[in-house]
């Protein structure tokens, strides 16, 4: 089983994937941002280091992801807190003309090669939410983030995975109003939901107003 987190930047990806880790037996496959010597630099120059800093996440998230196939085949369970694909979301947003071509022929070139996730769980939450979020967990390079950039980000991700009819099934789960850290409860509602799309048992058939799964 490969389960896959995603929503943009401060939504809690990372954070549910270490929550849901024990629940379902899996191994983490968390994503390596902290090592991409160009990010600091994108956010305070976003047109100029956005190349690079889209070519050296595309090939870091290549290179682990290649790892997949061969847990699956040996019937470990994964949770990874992103997805291949979202890579390409960002390249959207942050570059245009030959770069985005560029990018583009290799992300396709190395795409092929990366299995699907069995479900996508897609958080999303407000952009004042997603706001509150990166200034509460206070990383260095995000203090000045952009607030215009979080909203665009926050529609091209509302726009991929909202209204999406093919691939990988999509659980799409608010967490405006959801704290999986304090609360079990919230924790409960977002296990069992995931255990009614697999169907794996024990889950209840009960599903609350604001989640949503588009199955």
């Amino acid at each position: 089983m490969y389960i896959a987190i995603e929503g943009a930047i401060g939504v809690g990806k990372t954070t549910l994937a270490r929550l849901l880790q024990s629940a379902f037996s899996a191994q983490l496959q968390l994503e390596v941002f902290e090592e991409n010597p160009f990010l600091v630099n994108f956010y305070s120059d976003r047109e100029r280091y956005a190349f690079q800093t889209q070519i050296f996440f595309l090939l870091s998230r290549y290179h682990q992801q290649r790892a997949i196939p061969k847990l699956l085949s040996i019937k470990e369970n994964i949770i990874a807190d992103y997805t291949f694909e979202k890579d390409c979301l960002f390249a959207g947003i942050n570059l245009e003309g030959d770069e985005f071509e560029v990018y583009f022929q290799v992300h396709e070139a190395l795409a092929e090669k990366i299995p699907p996730p069995d479900l996508i769980i897609y958080l999303r939450a407000d952009t004042d939410v997603l706001m509150h979020r990166i200034a509460h967990r206070d990383r260095p390079y995000e203090r000045n983030m952009d607030r215009c950039y979080i909203e665009q980000l926050n529609n091209a991700y509302d726009q991929f995975f909202g209204d999406r009819q093919t691939g990988p099934k999509v659980l799409t789960i608010d967490t405006n109003e959801l704290n999986y850290v304090a609360e079990m409860e919230d924790l409960k509602f977002v296990e069992n939901r995931i255990r009614q799309i697999l169907k794996l048992p024990p889950f209840q058939e009960e599903l609350p107003l604001n989640i949503k799964a588009n199955d």
